[in-house]
C-alpha cells in the first residue's frame, strides 16, 4: 500500500530493486500505518491481522514490480490492494468503513511526506517506489505520529474523553474490552473510594457465564457470595439504585495493572462508537 522501496539508481531510465528490501520495508510501513489507524479509531488492537494484512500489502508491493506485473500499478488495482488490507485488519469492527478511511488518509498522508521528505534529501519525486533511506522513514513516521498524536490529544482534553483497552481477570476467566474515561463519570465505591467500571451484563459473559446477562442483581449476588456486593448509582433522568458489582482479580488499563476499580454489571448496554464500558 506505501510502494516504498530501496533504489540504486544507475541512470534516468534504469534502476534497481532490491526485493528483500522492498518487501520488508512496505511490510513495516503497513503494519505500523494500520496499527496507527486503529489507535486513531479506538478499536480494540487486533496486531495478528494486522501482521496478515501488511504480509499482503508487502506481498502486492513485490510483485507489482515483477515483470508482467505492471498492471497492479493502476488505481483501480491500488485501490483494491487497499480495500483488501482493510477488510483482513477491521473485518471484524462494527465501524469498518470510518476504520478503511482513516487507514486510506493515513497512508495518502504518510505517501505525501516520505515524498515530500524524499524530494528534500535528494531522492527523485517523480519515481513511483520512492527511493527511501531509513533515517527519511524514521523522520516521516516521527512526524505523522507527533502530528497525530497532538490532534487526538486535544480533541481529547476538550471532550474530557478518551478510549483505553482494559484486560479484566475474575473467577480464572478473562476479557478484553473497550473502555471509555468520562471525566463526567463520578462512580465509586462509598466504602473503598475505588473508581468503578460499569459494564453490560452482555460484555461481561466471559467472565460470568453463559445466561449470567439474564440474571437479577439479586441472583448475581447469591451465585457470587462473597465477592460481589451492590453500590449505589444515580443517572440523569433515572431514579438511583444499586448495581451489582466485584473486585476483579486482576484488571490492566493499557497494559497498566490497577488494583483500585470493581467492575459494576449493568443490565443495559452501556457500549457506544468505538468502547464497550465506561470509567
Amino acid at each position: 500500500m506505501t510502494n516504498c522501496a530501496a533504489l540504486k539508481v544507475y541512470n534516468f531510465r534504469m534502476e534497481t530493486i532490491y526485493i528483500d528490501r522492498l518487501f520488508i520495508l512496505n511490510f513495516i510501513c503497513d503494519y505500523l500505518i494500520l496499527l496507527g489507524s486503529a489507535r486513531v479509531c479506538g478499536v480494540l488492537l487486533r496486531r495478528l491481522r494486522y501482521a496478515v494484512a501488511a504480509l499482503c500489502g508487502a506481498a502486492y508491493a513485490v510483485l507489482s514490480v515483477l515483470p508482467g506485473f505492471a498492471f497492479l500499478t493502476l488505481l483501480p488495482i491500488k485501490l483494491a490492494s487497499g480495500v483488501l488490507m482493510a477488510l483482513i485488519a477491521f473485518a471484524k469492527e462494527p465501524k469498518f468503513w470510518r476504520c478503511a478511511a482513516v487507514f486510506f488518509a493515513v497512508s495518502a498522508v504518510f505517501g505525501g511526506t516520505l515524498w515530500a521528505l524524499s524530494v528534500q534529501s535528494g531522492g527523485m519525486g517523480n519515481t513511483v517506489y520512492l527511493p527511501v533511506s531509513m533515517p527519511v522513514l524514521v523522520l516521516s513516521f516521527g512526524i505523522i505520529y507527533a502530528a497525530l498524536s497532538l490532534v487526538f490529544r486535544r480533541t481529547a482534553k476538550s471532550t474530557g474523553k478518551t478510549v483505553h483497552t482494559v484486560v479484566i481477570g475474575f473467577c480464572g476467566q478473562s476479557v478484553t474490552l473497550r473502555a471509555l474515561y468520562d471525566s463526567g463519570n463520578c462512580l465509586y465505591d462509598p466504602m473503598t473510594g475505588s473508581e468503578v467500571l460499569i459494564a453490560g451484563a452482555a460484555q461481561l459473559v466471559p467472565l460470568l457465564g453463559e445466561g449470567s446477562e439474564n440474571l437479577s442483581p439479586t441472583e448475581l449476588i447469591t451465585l457470587y457470595a462473597g465477592k460481589m456486593r451492590l453500590i449505589p448509582y444515580s443517572a440523569v433522568g433515572t431514579q438511583s439504585g444499586l448495581l451489582p458489582a466485584f473486585r476483579p482479580d486482576s484488571l490492566t488499563v493499557d497494559d497498566k495493572a490497577r488494583e483500585d476499580i470493581l467492575v459494576a454489571i449493568s443490565s443495559t448496554s452501556v457500549s457506544g462508537d468505538g468502547f464497550d464500558c465506561i470509567i
